[in-house]
């Protein structure tokens, strides 16, 4: 083999795995797009996920309180994108992710908006049984019948999807409470307070 040829050769294969790397990465952010509930765009330099239990108070008050001024702030603009990742550390919570993946993509955000306003409400139960009818009369205004409600919490393929992402985020990040702020593939140490979200995001931006 000539130099010339050599040359061509060690460059074609170069682009054969570039190209594969680039579809890898397609194919990764396509499943992102269509199986994880985000908001803002995919394009934002800065990324960050929210591992969170439907029945934690901090990770109530986080989404209340705290998305919403990072949004107004940052996400608007295009810089920054949110990941919301499921977490659920009770069968309560559980059951809760479920109804959500349940539901279709438009209606995911308003799901969690309500469960966790009214978080006080629905987890006031003394056992899963008063729990889960909680939870059913809190959905009910979403479209989300007793008998979709019965479906979607014994649904094994929607059961094993959020067990093996919380398996995986758990392998990954090492999540020791809720939530647990990741921004940019780096686990967020502190309080989990608009003022230290916003310092990070500065200090990257």
């Amino acid at each position: 083999m000539t130099k010339l040829n050599l040359k061509l050769f060690l460059l074609s294969k170069i682009f054969v795995i570039y190209l594969m790397l680039v579809l890898k990465a397609y194919a990764e952010d396509s499943k992102i797009q269509n199986d994880v509930i985000f908001i803002g765009t995919h394009d934002a330099a800065i990324k960050i996920k929210v591992l969170s239990s439907l029945t934690c108070p901090h990770c109530a008050n986080f989404h209340n309180v705290v998305i919403p001024k990072i949004k107004e702030k940052y996400v608007k603009s295009g810089k920054v994108q949110i990941i919301l990742i499921d977490f659920p550390l009770d069968l309560a919570s559980f059951n809760a992710s479920k109804l959500l993946h349940c539901l279709e993509q438009d209606k995911q955000m308003v799901f969690l908006d309500t469960i966790y306003e009214n978080q006080s409400k629905w987890t006031s139960g003394s056992n899963i049984e008063d729990i889960n009818n909680n939870l059913k009369k809190i959905v009910k205004n979403l479209g989300i019948t007793s008998e979709k409600f019965e479906k979607c919490i014994n649904d094994e393929n929607i059961s094993d999807k959020i067990l093996n992402g919380r398996i995986e985020a758990n392998k990954k990040y090492s999540i020791n409470s809720t939530p647990t702020i990741i921004i940019n593939e780096e686990k967020f140490e502190g309080s989990a307070s608009f003022k230290n979200i916003e310092k990070e995001i500065e200090k990257i931006i």
